[in-house]
């Protein structure tokens, strides 16, 4: 497990996956997830623009599992 800091309170999925260093680009995000490759707290998400917390967990298909954490 993986465990990725956000300075603010949420993030886009998309933008958290960048953030994360899974993919190089906004448009290999979007694909990954439109694909259904990205599950959110145990569902899969297919909407790119999500909002993610701190806490939310994020399941890769082919990467792993990343939690997002709050800086303090």
């Amino acid at each position: 497990m993986k465990i990725v800091t956000i300075k603010t309170e949420t993030i886009q999925l998309d933008q958290l996956l960048k953030w994360a260093n899974v993919v190089s680009s906004g448009a290999e995000a979007k694909i990954m997830i439109q694909s259904g490759l990205v599950s959110l707290n145990g569902t899969v998400e297919t909407r790119r623009a999500k909002k993610v917390v701190p806490g939310d967990e994020i399941a890769i298909e082919g990467y792993g599992i990343i939690k997002v954490a709050a800086e303090l």
